[in-house]
């Protein structure tokens, strides 16, 4: 089965909306402006199938306001979202991982320039590995 990097974002997106909603039923939202952000964070749902790279300005404003609008929840945002929408979200990766991603992308890129099959989360997981002779 071939990777599809736009579908495996949505789902990413799908399910942070899920933790949305259910911060909103918990009532945990003092404030009525939180079914207005659900109606945009739904918006870029819709539109990022569409056109993916006008709705990337979207999606970093929605994904960094999750860091100031709800931090209770800030460390649920998947940091594969973080990079995926890049801009102001870059702000909250260290650079350790902003180079982790980057050459995770590059790989991306090389598979698919080869016709290769390519697995983003195997090939996050080689990545993230101690290489030989780090100690820790």
């Amino acid at each position: 089965m071939a990777y599809d990097h736009l579908a495996h974002h949505l789902a990413l997106l799908q399910h942070l909306r899920t933790i949305l909603v259910a911060l909103g039923e918990a009532e945990q939202i003092l404030d009525d402006s939180h079914a207005l952000y659900l109606e945009r964070y739904d918006e870029l749902l819709n539109e990022l199938p569409n056109d993916p790279e006008s709705s990337l300005y979207l999606g970093q404003d929605l994904i960094s306001q999750i860091f100031h609008r709800y931090p209770q929840i800030a460390h649920l945002v998947p940091r594969d979202l973080l990079w995926f929408f890049g801009g102001d979200c870059l702000h909250y990766m260290p650079d350790e991982e902003i180079d982790l991603y980057q050459s995770l992308d590059e790989r991306r890129y090389q598979a698919e320039e080869n016709g290769e099959p390519f697995d983003w989360q195997q090939e996050k997981q080689l990545l993230a590995m101690p290489t030989q002779g780090s100690t820790h």
